[in-house]
């Protein structure tokens, strides 16, 4: 899907209900940083809408950026009815000592057409080792 053919369905949001440091989870010596977020996708809207897909960005206070996009969500494609939400939680890793995450999900409704959600722009801070806390 091209993101160029969506169009915004009102009453489908998306809220960030949460965002958790975790570095004990990072398994990486070069990815030290460690953020699970947890998620939810409300449908607000008049018709059913199923979610196929996601794309990430993540910016680095490094200036590093990754993209990351692929089908459904966490393994799924979650078909919201109206009034229906869909939570769930992932996690993202990096390197810098401050990250900014912001995307979109891509899906189609009842009729047919297709549909992109903003995720709405959030940050993950790593606490400062020196002080403990970011």
């Amino acid at each position: 899907m091209a993101e160029n053919d969506m169009v915004e369905l009102p009453g489908l949001r998306v809220n960030i209900d949460d965002v958790v440091y975790q570095p004990q989870f990072s398994m990486l010596a070069d990815q030290p940083h460690c953020f699970a977020y947890y998620i939810t996708i409300h449908n607000e809207s008049e018709t059913a809408v199923t979610i196929k897909g996601r794309k990430w960005v993540v910016k680095e206070s490094s200036g590093e950026v990754t993209a990351v996009e692929g089908d459904g969500v966490v393994g799924e494609f979650p078909c919201l009815e109206p009034g229906q939400k869909f939570s769930y939680n992932s996690s993202h890793v990096f390197s810098s000592q401050k990250a900014v995450a912001t995307g979109s999900y891509l899906g189609v409704d009842d009729f047919g057409n297709k549909i992109i959600t903003r995720i709405p722009e959030f940050e993950m801070v790593a606490p400062d080792p020196e002080i403990g806390y970011a």
